[in-house]
């Protein structure tokens, strides 16, 4: 019995194998809360080709403690960031109208439980969840009880718990994603380690393999797409000269256009068979060698290898049968410096 691929379908959308990376562009919070930045964009990132869009819902309250260690990428505590610029529910709706008339996807990463649920509450079609939650099995496993598929990414975790988050998960039997990354930002490019990719789909076969990427360009993207990830995600911003607490592991939407493009363009040039294709034909006829004489030759005479080599084009005697040319006798004059040819020698 053949084996079924492995994919998630969100809206219409079938990601996996066998179908084109699924490319978010993660707005996370570089629109400052700044609805007419957001909305921006949502039209930048439809505009580069991007699969969808995402936000990221946060109930300051629900996640964390007022008094919660700083992460480096913010200028002032994680929770006052938060109280000031985190998009409201009614905000995120608006978002999603709009992403749905201009047509593109909109998602959104729940950081706690009651997210999750208002995210359900408003319609959305699939959980983004961060590597924070990676290791939260019970919230986890209380949103896979909603029924939609989850993309989780894997930053800071061990294997070990990579796997026991992905025996939870698959006991649900949500459709889920796991996408590869590194929470540095930016991230040492040593620390990158796309060969994981492939190591977290030979673990874990019920799992769409993806990558969630922080570095600052597009190299390690195209890496990651040619090596198989079916989902890629790289953060965005307007414009790399306005503040934003992800602004350093960002890129503008030129970037992401060009990043849409090399991306298609690797999946275009992933094939796996070697053949000669129409295009390759007119080529071979002049590229490839023909055996000639490198001097004049006489009826009669027994051909000796000093008599010819291999010369462009390839329209004679194949060069690669040169051994069945020597030995045999001319049966006419062969002139200097042209094609041989099966009838020019005894048979």
């Amino acid at each position: 019995m053949e084996e079924k691929m492995r994919t998630i379908t969100i809206e219409n959308r079938v990601i996996g194998e066998g179908q084109p990376a699924f490319i978010i562009a993660e707005g996370c919070d570089n629109h400052m809360g700044n609805m007419e930045a957001a909305k921006e964009m949502c039209r930048q990132a439809k505009l580069a080709g991007a699969d969808c869009i995402k936000f990221q819902h946060h109930l300051p309250d629900e996640e964390m403690l007022k008094d919660v260690p700083m992460s480096s990428n913010f200028d002032i505590p994680l929770y006052d960031f938060l109280k000031l610029h985190a998009l409201t529910l009614d905000q995120h709706v608006e978002l999603m109208n709009y992403c749905k008339e201009i047509g593109i996807m909109y998602l959104c990463t729940p950081f706690s439980l009651k997210a999750a649920y208002e995210l359900n509450e408003i319609g959305v079609s699939a959980f983004k969840i961060g590597s924070g939650e990676m290791t939260d099995v019970p919230t986890l496993q209380a949103i896979a009880k909603l029924g939609k598929p989850m993309i989780v990414s894997t930053g800071m975790c061990t294997m070990d718990e990579i796997k026991r988050t992905y025996d939870a998960l698959a006991e649900t039997g949500v459709e889920f994603a796991f996408t590869n990354c590194l929470s540095e930002y930016p991230p040492k490019y040593e620390d990158v380690n796309l060969g994981v990719i492939a190591k977290m789909k030979e673990a874990f076969p019920k799992a769409v393999i993806g990558h969630s990427d922080h570095t600052p360009d597009l190299y390690t993207c195209y890496a990651a797409a040619a090596l198989g990830a079916s989902i890629i995600e790289k953060h965005v911003i307007l414009s790399k000269q306005t503040p934003g607490p992800d602004q350093t592991v960002s890129i503008d939407f030129e970037d992401l256009y060009r990043l849409v493009d090399g991306i298609r363009k690797i999946e275009l040039a992933s094939g796996s068979e070697k053949c000669v294709h129409k295009d390759e034909d007119s080529i071979r006829s002049w590229a490839f060698r023909s055996i000639v004489s490198l001097r004049e030759i006489k009826a009669g005479e027994v051909i000796a290898q000093d008599m010819i080599w291999s010369k462009r084009p390839g329209t004679g005697i194949p060069s690669h049968r040169m051994a069945e040319v020597i030995g045999r006798k001319a049966v006419r004059d062969i002139k200097e410096n042209v094609l041989l040819k099966w009838e020019d020698l005894e048979a």
